[in-house]
C-alpha cells in the first residue's frame, strides 16, 4: 500500500456541512462513494455547537470528521473532540487558520488563546490521527461571501491600504480535507494554506472585471470608518472589530506569503485566482 492509498472510513461527519468548504467536502467525497454525513443547525443531520445534545447523534457510527469550528471563545471544540473521540471517531481533520501561532498576526481583538488555538491543542491531544488545515483568505469571499456586495455595487472599501494576499480556493482547501479524510499520509500534519500568488485588491477586481466585465473600484479607508460602515449595516460593535482586525495580516503583508500546504498534501499546485473567477464567473457570481 503506497502511503496516500485511500482507505474509505465507514462514514464521515462533516460539520457545517452547508458552509463554504463543508459543501464542497461533503460533495468531494460522494463523488468518491465515501458515505458522508452532512450535519449542520438546519441540515436533515441536526448539528448546532450550542447545543451539544445534537452532539452525540450527529457523531454515532462515524469513524472521521472534519470539523468546522465555532469562532467564539471559549471554544467548544475541545468537548465535542472528547466527545467524538468517545463516540469511536479515529480520524479528525480542523479547519483553523493562517497565523494563529504567531504572536500579533491579527489586531488586539484576537490577542491570546483565541478559538482556534484551543481547537488545535485538543485535537493534538485527542489521541486519534488528526490534520490541522490553516488556510489563508478565501478567494470566494468575492464571490458569495463579506466582499460580494462591494464588488456587485461598484465599490469596495477596506482598511488594507496597498497589502497583498495569496488568496485560496475554497475548492482546495476542500481537496485537501478529503485527502486527510480518506488517505493515510496525513497524520500528524498541520498545512498552512494559499494561492499560488499574491494579489492586491485592485489587482483582484481587476481580475473580476476582465472575466466578467464588471468593474467594481477598491476604496482603501480607515479601521474606524470601516468599523463605522459595518455598525451602520447593523453588525454588532465587536463584531465589525473581529472583522477590521482579521484584515490586518492582508494590510501588514502577511498573508501574501505563499504556502506550500496544498503542494504537499496533493502533489501540485494550488489553483490560480484567475481560474478560481474563470470559473465564478460562468456559474453567475457576479450577474
Amino acid at each position: 500500500m503506497t502511503q496516500n492509498e485511500k482507505k474509505t472510513p465507514v462514514d464521515v461527519l462533516v460539520t457545517g456541512g452547508t458552509g463554504k468548504t463543508g459543501r464542497r467536502v461533503v460533495a468531494r467525497l460522494r463523488e468518491q462513494g465515501v458515505r458522508t454525513r452532512e450535519a449542520s443547525r438546519s441540515g436533515k443531520i441536526r448539528f448546532d455547537w450550542a447545543d451539544r445534545n445534537t452532539w452525540k447523534a450527529a457523531l454515532e457510527g462515524v469513524t472521521a470528521a472534519y470539523i468546522v469550528p465555532l469562532d467564539a471563545s471559549p471554544s467548544p471544540t475541545p468537548a465535542f473532540v472528547e466527545q467524538a473521540v468517545a463516540c469511536g471517531v479515529e480520524r479528525l481533520v480542523l479547519l483553523s487558520a493562517r497565523g494563529v501561532d504567531v504572536p500579533g498576526y491579527f489586531g488586539a481583538s484576537y490577542e491570546g488563546e483565541g478559538p482556534h488555538t484551543e481547537g488545535e491543542a485538543a485535537v493534538r491531544a485527542s489521541g486519534v490521527d488528526w490534520t490541522v488545515l490553516r488556510p489563508g483568505w478565501f478567494a470566494q469571499n468575492f464571490s458569495e461571501g463579506v466582499f460580494l456586495d462591494g464588488v456587485t455595487g461598484g465599490e469596495l472599501a477596506l482598511p488594507v491600504g496597498d497589502g497583498a494576499a495569496a488568496f485560496v480556493d475554497a475548492d482546495d482547501i476542500a481537496a485537501v480535507a478529503v485527502a486527510a479524510l480518506t488517505e493515510d499520509g496525513h497524520k500528524g500534519e498541520v498545512y498552512e494554506l494559499s494561492g499560488p500568488r499574491a494579489l492586491g485588491i485592485a489587482d483582484v477586481l481587476d481580475d473580476i472585471a476582465r472575466a466578467t466585465g464588471r468593474r467594481a473600484s477598491y476604496v482603501d479607508v480607515d479601521d474606524s470608518a470601516f468599523r463605522a460602515g459595518l455598525v451602520a449595516q447593523g453588525m454588532p460593535e465587536a463584531e465589525a472589530a473581529l472583522w477590521a482586525d482579521a484584515l490586518m495580516p492582508i494590510r501588514t503583508g502577511r498573508e501574501a506569503q505563499v504556502a506550500d500546504g496544498v503542494r504537499r498534501a496533493l502533489g501540485r499546485a494550488p489553483r490560480d485566482f484567475a481560474d478560481f473567477v474563470r470559473d465564478a464567473a460562468a456559474e453567475g457570481a457576479w450577474r
